[in-house]
């Protein structure tokens, strides 16, 4: 009987937690319907590709492969400019008799694998194709020099044949250039530096949400609250105190993940953790404000899952641009995608971070309005 009454008395608390029951039941069934967008898109991969002195055949056989753009540069300055502003994926570019030049960007391994296969499939077609070609003007050159009085004339057009076939049938030398990492490159290298935002926002996120809801709990945050002291001097103060402890995370989790998993990185090691940085601050006025919110530890770890999962899906782990466009554009209102964006490029690319003001400034712009709901809702709190 006393089993009872304590189970019924749990019971009719639950049932009397309207949020709890809400978040119970909603955020599995949003959390589904998330993993159902993102793993619905389309498995197809565009690829384009800069060709430099290739002959018109070739770029017209890549052109016809699905999926696959040729585009016919004059030079190999333009080609390679084009290749470090992400407009292309590749440089295809003729070097000598049957020697070819590929430059991959190799930002994303997929790309570099579809490309890697097209050209070699294209250059070999493209050279049987001609052997053909080549055999049948010969066979027409044969007819007509047999019907000419001259025997000469049948042997010099059979050693021109000959030169052709030989020609023809010579080896296509392919050389592969990397900008970024080599042919081992995997698809996990491209995914690196968002799982590295990903892993300061999720860790840093819980810290500060579960600390300050231990001290709502317990009392602490009240008596605070008793005092004359401004809610913002509230805030500005946990923030500055677990942005000490953020910061520090936050290099480990940088340095760690680029000596255990042989990162290259092509940029500014420093940038890459001020990006980081900037991210955990965020995350950091992220958990506060969730913290705020949840009544109780049960419902701050149901939030988790609510704030979490979506930073994974639509972040750029999966590409973005295989989505809906509506999709894409959920994407963009999540902090991970412009850290992720930041991160990938100076990782990946070399970028300076001058260069990345676009990202770092809507980065701030979450952390000044998350502030901002920090300190309203902690009115809630302040007892008149």
């Amino acid at each position: 009987m006393r089993i009872l009454a304590i189970s019924q008395k749990v019971f009719i608390e639950l049932l009397r937690d309207k949020r709890t029951l809400l978040l119970l039941f909603a955020v599995p069934i949003f959390i589904m319907w998330l993993m159902n967008a993102a793993f619905s898109a389309s498995t197809e991969t565009d690829v384009t590709i800069a060709v430099v002195g290739v002959s018109e055949n070739i770029t017209k056989s890549l052109d016809d492969v699905q999926h696959i753009t040729a585009r016919d540069f004059q030079s190999q300055d333009s080609a390679q400019d084009a290749l470090e502003k992400e407009k292309v994926d590749a440089i295809l570019s003729f070097k000598d008799e049957n020697h070819y030049q590929v430059t991959y960007a190799n930002t994303d391994p997929s790309k570099t694998n579809i490309t890697r296969q097209v050209i070699n499939s294209t250059l070999k077609q493209v050279q049987v194709q001609e052997l053909i070609d080549s055999l049948k003007k010969a066979q027409q050159a044969n007819v007509q020099a047999q019907v000419q009085p001259n025997g000469g004339q049948i042997v010099q057009v059979t050693e021109d044949t000959r030169s052709r076939e030989d020609n023809s049938q010579s080896k296509i030398k392919l050389t592969e250039n990397y900008i970024y990492g080599d042919k081992n490159t995997t698809f996990f290298t491209k995914m690196t530096p968002v799982l590295m935002g990903f892993f300061v926002f999720f860790f840093v996120f819980l810290i500060s949400g579960m600390a300050l809801l231990k001290e709502r709990t317990t009392g602490t945050l009240d008596r605070l609250l008793a005092t004359p002291v401004k809610r913002s001097d509230i805030v500005f103060g946990y923030m500055m105190a677990y942005s000490l402890v953020a910061a520090l995370q936050t290099i480990v989790i940088v340095l760690s993940t680029i000596w255990l998993l042989n990162l290259e990185v092509l940029g500014n090691i420093g940038d890459v953790i001020i990006v980081n940085i900037i991210f955990a601050l965020v995350a950091l006025s992220f958990g506060l404000l969730l913290s705020t919110l949840a009544k109780s530890e049960f419902q701050m770890m149901q939030f988790i899952p609510l704030v979490v999962t979506p930073q994974i899906f639509f972040s750029g782990i999966i590409p973005l641009d295989a989505m809906a466009d509506w999709v894409q554009s959920l994407g963009k209102l999540l902090p991970l995608y412009y850290a992720g964006h930041a991160l990938s490029k100076i990782i990946l690319n070399g970028t300076s971070l001058l260069k990345l003001g676009f990202d770092i400034s809507i980065l701030l712009i979450f952390l000044l309005v998350l502030t901002i709901l920090n300190i309203v809702g902690l009115k809630r709190y302040r007892k008149v």
